[in-house]
């Protein structure tokens, strides 16, 4: 009977959010895996080699095997990538901000790392997602991640309508991010678009000092005239008309 192969584990590496100390958000199993993992797998090169360096100063980082894995990176490549761990070396994924896999391009490599037949390991760190949600106070049960809005501003106005109609219908929170240099045009339009008792989470710079996560309703938020500059930020929306706090 033939041995299975021996490979490495592909460990997924969450990286910072924000500027902070990455054991403030980040658990000893993080530094643990990046003294073992000589060979990484990033978004960017030289951010990934100053996260490494804040989390473990003494790493020998002219050793380190680094390859690109980003939105240009053709799907012929990715197997190539994965050499080292089908030669029984560990390796890690390391995104630009936050959990490998979650709103990256990560998850193609894993998929084929599965189908392999390579371990993958997820690594507890900060999601800016699951952070918002928590905070939030909306549908933690029943939520969508929808990623970006279109630029196209009809097709936008079009793409809020449809999202509060789905979350009132079913009461799924709906989740979204935007360009920071869009952030103030994205509020705009979703205080333009949306009912005034629609709930809408703005949260922004999650896990650094200013953090700000706050939900009020779209009438509330036009009072307050939220602007909130060129900054990190994810919004939520819950149309299902829960009795508003506040």
């Amino acid at each position: 009977m033939k041995e299975a192969p021996s490979y490495g584990k592909l460990y997924l590496i969450p990286s910072l959010l924000a500027d902070t100390e990455p054991l403030e958000v980040l658990p000893l199993a993080v530094k643990k895996v990046i003294d073992m993992v000589d060979h990484f797998i990033v978004e960017n090169e030289k951010t990934a080699r100053h996260f490494i360096k804040r989390v473990l100063p003494s790493k020998d980082q002219p050793s380190l095997s680094i390859e690109l894995l980003n939105k240009f990176t053709d799907t012929s490549e990715l197997q190539r990538l994965l050499t080292p761990c089908m030669q029984g070396k560990h390796m890690g994924v390391l995104s630009e901000a936050g959990c490998p896999g979650i709103a990256d391009p990560g998850s193609d490599l894993i998929a084929l790392a599965h189908s392999i037949g390579i371990r993958v390991v997820p690594l507890v760190g900060p999601s800016s997602i699951l952070l918002a949600i928590m905070a939030s106070g909306m549908n933690g049960q029943n939520f969508a991640f929808v990623g970006y809005l279109p630029i196209d501003r009809q097709e936008k106005k079009q793409k809020i309508k449809h999202l509060e109609k789905i979350s009132r219908a079913t009461g799924q929170s709906q989740i979204f991010i935007e360009t920071p240099y869009r952030n103030d045009k994205l509020v705009e339009d979703l205080l333009a678009n949306l009912s005034s008792q629609t709930r809408l989470c703005i949260a922004t710079n999650i896990t650094a000092s200013d953090e700000s996560i706050k939900t009020y309703t779209v009438d509330v938020w036009k009072k307050r005239k939220a602007e909130i500059g060129k900054i990190p930020s994810l919004f939520i929306i819950d149309a299902s008309l829960k009795p508003a706090i506040g």
